[in-house]
């Protein structure tokens, strides 16, 4: 029995590998690259309903689903799709998640002749916008679940589906729609793919994310500016009290200075899994900055374990055209990135304690984003269920990251709807991801088209021992 099993998930492997080789993955992928889904465009707001209506949709009817657009509640937000597959009452449930808007094309700056909007491939590179987050990606897990179909005639299990089109601007309305549907999504586990793998050859899943606090610090003059000769020395320059005060929140050597915005030590079993994970390996990385970050951790506990304050922007006066002027204002956008158990509800008020002890009373703190950080136990049940079906399929050891560097929008999932979270990113650290050149790595496509395939055949084979323990155990 065992023996005619491993056949039939081998030929499952083995359909997911001839859609990729015979140019149907690449087709699909094609003619998705080719909308132009920008959600931070505002004239794109008909591309982002047409990529539900006419691509997603008719792709997730083929499987046998159900959809539905729905309404984004917040204003203007754009729709997204909700889909279900219910093979049978008893089945283990996955919800899975993607997203199909992409950044601003920015055409210009590609190089070599390549577009944004044009599928194009060189020697291992398939350059397009959306080709790694996340076109490429969501595309990838409905070819996977298609072959596991045509293979078994099933999938095994319960399959929904929620697609947004505003993931790069925040996801709005997300978390309220999650809310709002949270009976028709409800499910076991969250299986969903995004961000890069923590190296191009290494199969990677996550379990969350680093949470992302965008912050504001303001100085102002009452008088506005002043001539610098008149009254430099006398006065006060926003800009010079600007860059003290951030030098007290984070000093140049990267290390955060406010104590309340640290998080708690790690823990054992996270340090454990990143131990021996190199940040900065891939060709095409850029090379670390030596002495940077909190002192006495590693590289990968720096990204994966440890808060990171980061200036994304600052600006006093006219760069460009200065004047002999003290500047009658300046400004910084901060970003916090902070894993679990990080005080971050309380930044604001935090900030401001710091910066009035350090005396910077004149520095006004604004909160103008948040997201919560996650993170799944390594040691939970359907974490372990696809590590073993991930290494059964490439023959590789899986890195496991306890929560992503990057922030995705896995408190919805997470919290909201209460879901043991997996994510099995398909791209890689260099893939241009948000910058001209984004591209995905057909080496990697092809390897993630056959991982996913296990993943969904196993959901319907192992799965469901591992949906009937967690019941049992929750009904003790």
């Amino acid at each position: 029995m065992l023996r005619t099993l491993d056949m039939t998930r081998s030929e499952a492997l083995s359909h997911v590998s001839r859609h990729f080789e015979s140019g149907a993955f690449h087709t699909a992928l094609s003619r998705r690259v080719g909308l132009r889904t920008e959600s931070q465009n505002p004239q794109a707001k008909a591309a982002l309903s047409r990529y539900l209506s006419g691509e997603i949709a008719p792709a997730l009817h083929a499987l046998g689903f159900t959809t539905d657009l729905v309404d984004n509640p917040v204003a203007d937000g754009p729709p997204m799709l909700l889909g279900e597959r219910i093979e049978a009452a008893g089945l283990p449930t996955a919800l899975i998640y993607g997203h199909g808007d992409v950044v601003n094309g920015d055409e210009r700056n590609w190089t070599d002749g390549r577009s944004p909007w044009e599928l194009r491939v060189e020697g291992d590179r398939w350059y397009g916008r959306g080709t790694a987050d996340n076109k490429g990606q969501h595309s990838i897990n409905l070819a996977a679940l298609a072959s596991v179909l045509a293979t078994r005639g099933a999938l095994g299990f319960n399959a929904k589906v929620i697609v947004e089109m505003g993931e790069e601007v925040g996801s709005p309305g997300l978390d309220a729609v999650c809310a709002r549907y949270a009976e028709r999504l409800r499910a076991d586990l969250l299986i969903a793919s995004d961000g890069p793998r923590q190296r191009a050859a290494a199969p990677t899943m996550f379990l969350g994310s680093r949470g992302a606090l965008h912050f504001r610090l303001r100085v102002e003059n009452a008088f506005g500016a002043r001539h610098s000769g008149n009254w430099g020395g006398v006065l006060a320059n926003p800009a010079t009290v600007l860059a003290n005060a951030l030098a007290s929140l984070v000093d140049g050597h990267g290390r955060i200075r406010i104590n309340g915005l640290l998080p708690p030590p790690i823990p054992p079993r996270v340090r454990e899994l990143v131990a021996k994970l190199e940040v900065g390996a891939d060709e095409g990385d850029p090379p670390l900055s030596k002495g940077w970050g909190e002192p006495g951790l590693s590289d990968a506990e720096r990204v994966f374990a440890w808060n990171t304050l980061e200036v994304l922007a600052m600006q006093a006066g006219n760069v460009e055209r200065p004047m002999s002027a003290i500047p009658g204002s300046a400004e910084a956008v901060c970003q916090l990135r902070f894993v679990v158990g990080t005080d971050w509800l309380n930044a604001r008020e935090l900030l401001l304690a710091h910066l009035r002890r350090e005396g910077f009373d004149n520095v006004d703190v604004t909160i103008e984003a948040s997201g919560s950080a996650t993170r799944l136990d390594p040691d939970h049940p359907w974490a372990r269920w696809a590590e073993h079906s991930i290494a059964a399929t490439t023959g590789k050891p899986v890195t496991i990251l306890p929560n992503l560097g990057g922030t995705i929008p896995n408190e919805c999932f997470a919290t909201t709807l209460g879901l043991s979270t997996i994510w099995v990113p398909h791209s890689y650290p260099n893939c241009r991801q948000h910058a001209p050149d984004e591209h995905l790595l057909g080496s990697v496509a092809h390897e993630a088209l056959r991982m996913m395939a296990g993943l969904f055949w196993d959901l319907g084979e192992s799965g469901r021992a591992v949906h009937d323990a967690l019941r049992t155990a929750a009904a003790r």
